[in-house]
């Protein structure tokens, strides 16, 4: 079925000679203001079929392509995340991001198994109230890291999530760990041969519409 799939791509002329020039003037197809067109060309019907061409094509996500993807900002590709030896605890990582009380922090603080997280609902309602214009902005960017980046217990903002977007106001680039986080996540699916997947599912989407 695989071989099927990738016979129509090649045997379309235009999409193989466009697709060899755009590699040879760009050299990825991710430049800065190109959309790929080749899901003009193709389509996938069912998802076993995904499954078929995801077990027999080797595709990878790379740093560069999720760069591109998420327009980070070049001046931060140099600044990698990665975790500190000493943490502030999640409470006082969350009194500097949100700005309230330690009391407000936590009375809200929930223990999901293992982790501590903040319910969403808690954030939502304080994106609602809050008198600080940037500080909206922060807890509501904090929603979308915890539940649509790296969403780990559902409806809620998990604790490390907070370790990094910590970090993010110094410069540092969260591509790497968002990359790490997509193949920690589909190894693990693959190996159970189910699960869910944990991890920013639009990125990934667009991601593989960018190839297909």
């Amino acid at each position: 079925m695989a071989n099927e799939f990738l016979d129509k791509v090649e045997d379309n002329t235009i999409v193989r000679i466009w697709s060899k020039k755009m590699q040879l003037e760009k050299g990825d197809s991710l430049a800065k203001r190109y959309v790929s067109e080749l899901w003009d060309y193709t389509s996938i019907n069912s998802l076993q079929e995904l499954k078929e061409i995801w077990d027999s094509v080797d595709l990878v996500p790379t740093v560069e392509e999720y760069t591109a993807l998420l327009h980070c900002p070049r001046l931060q590709v140099d600044k990698t995340y990665s975790r500190a030896a000493y943490v502030p605890a999640f409470w006082k990582k969350l009194m500097n991001i949100t700005r309230m009380s330690e009391q407000w922090i936590t009375a809200r603080i929930k223990q999901k198994g293992e982790c501590k997280c903040i319910p969403w609902k808690n954030l939502r309602d304080l994106i609602l109230v809050h008198p600080d214009g940037k500080k909206k902005v922060d807890v509501f960017a904090l929603s979308i890291y915890g539940l649509v980046i790296f969403p780990k217990a559902l409806g809620h903002v998990d604790k490390a999530v907070s370790d990094l977007f910590d970090q993010l106001d110094k410069g540092v680039t969260p591509i790497s760990a968002i990359l790490a986080e997509t193949f920690r996540s589909l190894n693990a699916c693959r190996r159970a041969s189910e699960g869910r997947f944990i991890g920013c599912e639009q990125l990934l989407l667009a991601w593989f519409h960018s190839h297909f």
